[in-house]
């Protein structure tokens, strides 16, 4: 590994930066736990709505995917929250995968700029998430690293991720994408399937028209729900 270098980005002395959130404490990994379990209650509470709307068909199914996106953007604001506090409590994770020495003090848009590099949060799938996750947090051993690697949840992040790609692009490829997460959760395989058992694998038509039946929504986020709550149990605070 090459000499470390030193990124002059801290807070100086006596500038120890705190996250405060609406509740008048630090904004933390529990904090961000709780608001994601807050806007998915809201969001069932919209599945309710429409369930019982009597609204037709194609209008059900483009909600159901107005709903996939608010879960979407809330599952993005806990990742990023939650590392933007982890590179805050300890830098030394991210210092080793860049061989640049990070002060251990900086603030939180200091933080937020090196995990987003000045852009939006993204990560292509969940094995993207999980790299993400594991260059700002050292990976095995870290509360939020084991809580997203937790193969309990493979499923629900997979068919997250590419649920809302379709629904947001509705390309040839997200399209694929979307057909392989659905199959794999199907055959319970943790992992990509392969070309044989794709084959007489019908994808659907949207996003939302396969969401709406059979509660899957719900489910994902059932699983998206046991996924926060292993969050808050690990976080320090």
């Amino acid at each position: 590994m090459p000499p470390a270098r030193t990124c002059g980005c801290g807070d100086g002395p006596g500038r120890g930066a705190v996250f405060w959130s609406p509740w008048g404490g630090r904004k933390s990994g529990q904090f961000a736990a709780n608001k994601f379990k807050g806007t998915t209650q809201r969001i069932r509470a919209y599945i309710d709505e429409i369930d019982a709307s009597g609204l037709g068909a194609q209008a059900v199914t483009w909600a159901y995917e107005s709903a996939l996106m608010k879960t979407s953007v809330a599952f993005e604001s806990l990742m990023l929250e939650c590392l933007i506090v982890a590179l805050k409590n300890d830098s030394k994770p991210f210092s080793e995968h860049t061989s640049i020495a990070f002060p251990k003090h900086m603030t939180e848009k200091v933080c937020e700029h090196l995990v987003t590099g000045g852009g939006y949060f993204d990560f292509a799938g969940r094995d993207g998430l999980l790299k993400t996750v594991k260059k700002f947090t050292g990976g095995d051993g870290h509360y939020l690293y084991d809580a997203v690697k937790n193969k309990a949840y493979y499923h629900a992040l997979a068919l997250l991720i590419a649920l809302r790609n379709y629904a947001a692009h509705e390309s040839p490829q997200s399209k694929q994408t979307m057909r392989k997460a659905i199959v794999a959760c199907r055959l319970g395989i943790t992992g990509n399937p392969n070309a044989h058992q794709l084959q007489g694998a019908n994808a659907p038509t949207a996003a939302g028209a396969w969401l709406k039946t059979q509660k899957r929504l719900a489910c994902i986020l059932d699983s998206l729900d046991a996924l926060a709550d292993e969050i808050h149990q690990g976080a320090p605070y």
